[in-house]
């Protein structure tokens, strides 16, 4: 009955409703209830969708910026957004991709956290009265006054827990064996319960939210269906992991939050300037306000130039999330830290060809023959001497302290190849802030 999407070139010029044929193009769909019908309808009615998010923090980290970009480039092409707030939901926990119960928040600590929340949302998202006008809600507005055994009666029939348990979130804590608990298993039933609110008072026809939000999406689908005899749709959007594989927004730091006062708009800049090569195409679509034909550009520049686009990436992203004065302040902090004090040139060579750097730093010389095919750089860092170890490399590596080039290595198998060189035919390695080294491609 409901739709996994194949992403394909034909599913993105079948699409005809500007929304969707941009999501598409921006990779952000991934599951749809009824992808035709919902074409059709953005075609011919004024939609207004939803998106929850549960207060635990003052911050959302950037793995909540998928939702957030999608609800901005839904607002711009019509669609009214309601952000729903879990003042509710929050005091149960979902159950989606968790491990354990989260922690129990109280009252006055939730609505701090909206507080803050609903500032972060203003940066992105348009607030007011007008008809595309973004609105925020407080699901406990109508969970909190609700009867217990009045709710049961009326919807605990539209619920089986055959279905329930099939949904992959509930699946996974129970494959694991860890403990789910009856409250937990409680929340997708209340996040039903929203989209019937919402549905009834706010004329919502739409849910949107991450691929692990799927089966909680698909209970509300349902329940609108089996109630009001009414079609709504649900819509996810994919998780998002680096090329490495790594969840999007955790580094070995911890979490990359959105709020200045969680993390500088200086590490938040840096975070985006360190993206892996492989991923700044797709990030500057699904992050950043850019063009498409612009990001195409991008995208086939050789990667010599590459360097530069991660720059603009962490730009774009930088100046939505802090201004463009932080952006400002970010690319002078980096220069100075990343490439003033470390820049390293040749500036002659030795009777016997060993070259002379600018800088007083350890150099290796390789045969370039051998960066044809590619070193890998765990070995060269050791060889070099800025670790004892390859192990010790490899841990460097791992835990983001590694940089070829004043890039972050995020592969701890990554190869230096001949590509990396500069004109000079050096390449610049980094253990840290302050230790370098130089590796020399000699013929």
């Amino acid at each position: 009955m409901w739709e996994h999407i194949n992403k394909t070139e034909q599913f993105m010029t079948n699409l005809q409703s500007p929304f969707l044929k941009e999501a598409s193009q921006r990779r952000f769909i991934y599951q749809c209830t009824n992808l035709e019908g919902l074409d059709k309808r953005l075609l011919t009615e004024d939609v207004t969708f939803y998106v929850g998010f549960d207060a635990t923090a003052k911050s959302l980290h950037v793995g909540s910026l998928v939702q957030i970009m999608l609800i901005r480039l839904a607002q711009k092409h019509g669609l009214r957004p309601i952000i729903l707030m879990g003042g509710g939901t929050t005091k149960l926990g979902d159950p989606a991709d968790k491990t354990e119960m989260r922690k129990i928040l109280t009252d006055k600590e939730i609505k701090t956290n909206i507080a803050s929340l609903q500032k972060t949302f203003a940066k992105y998202i348009r607030f007011g009265a007008g008809p595309t006008d973004a609105i925020m809600v407080n699901n406990d507005e109508w969970l909190k006054n609700l009867n217990y055994l009045k709710f049961l009666r009326e919807y605990g029939p539209y619920f089986t827990i055959n279905r329930m348990v099939s949904f992959e979130s509930v699946k996974q804590r129970l494959d694991r064996e860890q403990p789910l608990t009856f409250l937990e298993f409680n929340y997708m039933i209340l996040q039903a319960y929203d989209f019937l609110e919402l549905s009834k008072h706010l004329n919502c026809t739409l849910q949107i939210g991450g691929s692990d939000q799927w089966g909680n999406i698909v209970n509300g689908v349902e329940l609108l269906r089996r109630v009001k005899h009414s079609e709504v749709m649900g819509l996810t959007t994919p998780l998002i992991t680096t090329s490495s594989g790594a969840k999007m927004g955790k580094t070995a730091q911890g979490a990359v939050w959105l709020n200045d006062d969680a993390l500088s708009p200086f590490d938040f800049w840096q975070f985006w300037r360190n993206t892996d090569d492989k991923d700044v195409g797709r990030f500057l679509r699904l992050f950043t306000d850019m063009p498409l034909d612009k990001i195409e550009t991008f995208e086939n520049l050789p990667d010599a130039e590459i360097n530069e686009t991660k720059k603009i990436l962490a730009d774009e992203v930088t100046a939505l999330t802090h201004g463009m004065e932080a952006v400002g302040v970010a690319r002078a902090a980096a220069k100075q830290l990343f490439e003033q004090q470390t820049e390293i040139k040749v500036v002659g060579h030795a009777p016997d060809g060993t070259p002379k750097l600018s800088s007083e730093l350890p150099l290796l010389m390789v045969e370039i023959t051998l960066l044809q095919d590619g070193l890998p750089l765990f070995e060269l860092f050791t060889q070099v001497g800025l670790t004892k170890s390859n192990g010790e490399a490899r841990r460097l590596i791992k835990g983001n302290g590694a940089r070829l080039n004043d890039t972050v290595i995020s592969d701890e198998l990554g190869l230096a190849t001949a590509k990396d060189l500069n004109k000079d035919g050096i390449l610049k390695l980094s253990a840290g802030k302050k230790r370098h080294a130089v590796v020399y491609g000699k013929d």
